[in-house]
């Protein structure tokens, strides 16, 4: 069986897809009845670049982004557990978009790059230690013969409550976060890509999750029982 978590070359208009970038995988479950169903109900345009952007909205919009959900399981970082919990964090919607596009036969594959100046809370600053989120997550989707960068993780009304410019798609340009906010404040900085992947790499995930964020590990359950919205309404504006 190929490794599908073994990283591609993320250049625009680069490596051409693969079998693999159509298949379903472990947690980019494609094949699971509820990716299905989702996939065709709201991939609706006339061609695969419409049927993208329509899927792009669909996941960033339709499902909470909540970091207090992460679960380093199989199980948890599957596409279809998204679409069962009505919420998912970067790296699980990143892979619900790409189920999601496979599910229609447009290829995707998942893009993975550490930030820092990630959104978080005063909880998840206090368990991590740090300012630099690692791993986070994106779709790689090939539209017109390269690969475009889509990043649904931030639903519109989180975007708001926090005074965030909310990422846009249209299928031709990357979509991936901006170094300010809506005020002109430092946001998102990308520190190191981690290159393109098949499926989620979640032992590589596991491992520097433990080694950066070591009291979260040991406060295993502190974030699951919290929540992230009342939290997010408490953060300084």
């Amino acid at each position: 069986m190929p490794d599908t978590t073994a990283p591609h070359s993320a250049a625009p208009g680069g490596d051409a897809p693969t079998p693999a970038s159509l298949a379903a995988a472990d947690m980019v479950d494609a094949d699971h009845p509820a990716v299905t169903e989702f996939a065709h109900r709201h991939a609706i345009g006339a061609d695969d670049r419409a049927r993208a952007v329509a899927l792009y909205y669909a996941v960033r919009d339709g499902f909470r982004y909540d970091p207090y959900c992460v679960d380093l399981r199989e199980q948890g970082m599957r596409a279809s557990t998204v679409l069962a919990q009505g919420a998912g964090w970067c790296v699980t919607k990143a892979a619900l978009l790409s189920a999601a596009c496979r599910a229609v036969g447009i290829a995707s594959r998942l893009g993975f790059a550490d930030v820092r100046n990630h959104l978080s809370t005063e909880r998840m600053r206090a368990l991590m230690q740090t300012d630099e989120f690692v791993w986070h997550g994106y779709s790689e989707i090939w539209l017109d013969g390269a690969w475009r960068k889509a990043t649904p993780a931030f639903n519109i009304e989180l975007c708001t409550r926090f005074g965030l410019l909310p990422l846009e798609f249209d299928g031709v340009d990357d979509s991936i976060y901006h170094p300010f906010d809506s005020r002109g404040q430092r946001h998102m900085e990308y520190l190191r890509e981690h290159g393109s992947f098949d499926d989620v790499p979640l032992q590589r995930i596991r491992t520097d999750f433990a080694r950066y964020y070591p009291a979260w590990q040991i406060a295993e359950g502190a974030l699951t029982d919290a929540d992230f919205d009342a939290d997010v309404s408490r953060e300084p504006r």
